[in-house]
C-alpha cells in the first residue's frame, strides 16, 4: 500500500521575511488538543542554525504561524540548533513532552522538554548523555509502570525506560536495518511520530534508507506490553520520494516523518519533504494494519 498526498501539499514553506526560517521548514510534531492542531515545527534561517516553530490550525490543514520560534538554542549542546521535535501527550500526567535533537560541536544529543500549553517548554536536557543519538520520541503511555522511549544508536532503533524521564536503562535493539543488498531499508533505520496503541499492538511509522540515501517510510507492530519484540514487520514500505519537492531541496530524495497522529479512523503523517517543507499523506487505519500484519 501507498500512503495518499493530500491536495493541498506542501502544507507548510519556508517565510523569506523571518530569518529564523527564511530557508527551511520541515521534520514536525503535530497532536490534537481540544479541538486545534498543533504544530512544532524544525526551521532554519540563514544560517543554517535549527530553531521549533509553533503553528495552531484547525483542520490540520491550514496553518497559522507565531511569529518567533518557541525553542531556540540556549546551551553549548544547542550551539548548531534544536531539530526534529516529537510531542507526546501524557494524558496521566496532563502535560506534553518534546523529544527534539540537540546539535553542535559537541555532537547529537537527544534531549527532552517539559510543557502544559504546548508554548513554553521546561528543558530537561540532554537524557542519553556521551553518545550521539537521535529519533527519539515517548511511548503516550506507562509500560510495565515506566516511561518507555525510542531512540537511535545507529543503525538500529532502540528502546529504553525510565522512572524519571531523565535517567534511561534497560536499552535494547527493536530494529535493525535488513542486510546490505536486501531492500530500501539496508542503511539506516530510525523511530518517526508517537506510537499509536492499537488492539493489535504499537503501530509504529518508521523511516530508513539505502545505499542510494533515499529515505522512504513503512509501518510495523510491536508487541503492546514488551515493545523490543516486534510482531509484524514487512518488507516493503508505504512511502517514498516522488514529488519534485520531495525529490529535490536542502537534502534531496527525502520523506521522513516526526508525526503520525490518529484523526478520526485516518493516520495523518506528516512529513519533511527533501528538507525544505511540510507535507500531508493519510491512511485508513484499518488499511495500515492490514499492510503491517502482512509482514
Amino acid at each position: 500500500m501507498m500512503l495518499t498526498r493530500h491536495p493541498a501539499n506542501p502544507l507548510l514553506r519556508p517565510d523569506p521575511l523571518k530569518r529564523w526560517e527564511a530557508l527551511n521548514v520541515f521534520n514536525c510534531a503535530v497532536v490534537q488538543h481540544q479541538g486545534l492542531f498543533h504544530m512544532h515545527y524544525r526551521a532554519q534561517g540563514v544560517d543554517y542554525v535549527s530553531h521549533i516553530g509553533y503553528a495552531l490550525s484547525p483542520d490540520g490543514i491550514h496553518w497559522n504561524k507565531l511569529e518567533q520560534p518557541v525553542l531556540s538554542p540556549v546551551h553549548d549542546y544547542e550551539a548548531r540548533g534544536v531539530e526534529d521535535p516529537r510531542v507526546t501527550y501524557l494524558a496521566d500526567e496532563g502535560c506534553f513532552v518534546m523529544a527534539y535533537t540537540a546539535y553542535s560541536p559537541l555532537g547529537i544529543k537527544p534531549c527532552l522538554a517539559i510543557s502544559e500549553n504546548l508554548v513554553t517548554w521546561q528543558r530537561l536536557g540532554c537524557v542519553l548523555p556521551g553518545e550521539d543519538n537521535k529519533d527519539h520520541v515517548l511511548f503516550p503511555r506507562k509500560i510495565r509502570g515506566r516511561y518507555a522511549m525510542f531512540h537511535r544508536r545507529p543503525p538500529n532503533i532502540w528502546i529504553a525506560y525510565s522512572d524519571d524521564l531523565v535517567h534511561w536503562s534497560n536499552h535494547q535493539v527493536v530494529m535493525e536495518p535488513r542486510p546490505e543488498g536486501q531492500g530500501w531499508d539496508e542503511k539506516r533505520v530510525g523511530g518517526g511520530g508517537v506510537p499509536i496503541e492499537t488492539p493489535e499492538g504499537w503501530l509504529v511509522i518508521y523511516h530508513a534508507y539505502d545505499r542510494h540515501h533515499v529515505y522512504r517510510l513503512s509501518a510495523a507492530l510491536l508487541d503492546l506490553e514488551d515493545p523490543a519484540k516486534v510482531i509484524h514487520r514487512p518488507a516493503g514500505f508505504i512511502f517514498e520520494p516522488t514529488e519534485p519537492w520531495e525529490i529535490k531541496g536542502d537534502v534531496p530524495n527525502v520523506v521522513f516523518s516526526c508525526a503520525n497522529p490518529l484523526v478520526g479512523e485516518e493516520v495523518w503523517v506528516y512529513y519533511g519533504g527533501a528538507d525544505r517543507v511540510v507535507g500531508l499523506a493519510t491512511a485508513k487505519l484499518a488499511e495500515l494494519l492490514e499492510f503491517a500484519k502482512s509482514g
